[in-house]
């Protein structure tokens, strides 16, 4: 077995959600749960087929992200797992109907950080060992960092 390192390269402006399902219908069922959560959601989807003829499959709503998704889904090659790219629209917004789909067997991360992906290659295949989502941990937040926290929720309607 080898291990490697592989990072989803994305724009800044772009949240992703990694994650690994069981079945081809991933796909659609996912296009339809993430139009279902946000009317006029900006996505591009990829699939790592794992069996037959291993393809990545892909759908989505925006070109630049669908396109996006399939080459870095290529890259990783990694059997049964997806990626979703999102514009405009946060993980949050869409992790319970993403999560209600069926296939869906884990999510590895849902985030706007940069993600490296711990691949494991054998003979068989590839698959994700885990993720590394953003930087290591600087400090403990104090009294201005908490303050932040909080103003930062509320901008984004989150709290009130």
């Amino acid at each position: 077995m080898e291990l490697k390192l592989v990072a989803i390269e994305k724009p800044e402006d772009v949240n992703l959600i990694l994650g690994q399902s069981h079945f081809i219908k991933t796909v659609e069922d996912l296009h339809e749960a993430l139009v279902g959560a946000v009317p006029g959601i900006r996505f591009g989807l990829a699939f790592c087929e794992s069996s037959g003829p291993a393809l990545v499959r892909w759908t989505g709503t925006d070109d630049g992200l669908v396109a996006l998704a399939r080459t870095t889904m290529l890259e990783l090659g990694t059997g049964h797992a997806f990626l979703v790219l999102l514009r405009d629209a946060f993980p949050i917004n869409v992790l319970p109907a993403v999560r209600a789909v069926p296939e869906v067997c884990q999510i590895y991360c849902a985030t706007a950080n940069p993600v490296q992906v711990v691949v494991a290659e054998t003979e068989q295949g590839r698959g994700i060992m885990g993720v590394i989502d953003g930087s290591r941990s600087k400090g403990i937040e104090g009294e201005q960092d908490v303050a932040d926290r909080k103003s930062l929720l509320r901008r984004f309607g989150y709290k009130l």
